[in-house]
């Protein structure tokens, strides 16, 4: 080998081992990722469940059986949810 391509090999590893450092240190770890996980299913079921809850109790006014709110809502806290969670993972 040259002197040339030897260099060039030791500071590709040099590279390389600070890159492998760095993505040691920024690892998230197992609770990090169980936290986060977590928060995406609450950033999507909380709009749902409340939308069911605002609606149910919006249809308890009306007279006869109905779940025209209760269903409306659920599905806007589904649109709502699925937005949170796509602007979260974004983020």
């Amino acid at each position: 080998m040259t002197r040339d391509t030897d260099e060039e090999l030791r500071e590709r590893v040099r590279r390389q081992a600070r890159r492998m450092k760095r993505a040691e240190r920024d690892r998230r770890t197992l609770l990090a990722q169980t936290i986060y996980i977590g928060t995406l299913g609450l950033v999507f079921v909380l709009p749902v469940v409340g939308g069911a809850y605002l609606g149910r109790w919006l249809d308890g006014f009306a007279s006869g059986y109905s779940m025209r709110w209760t269903l409306s809502l659920i599905f806007l806290g589904v649109v709502v949810g699925g937005v949170n969670i796509y602007l979260l993972i974004r983020e």
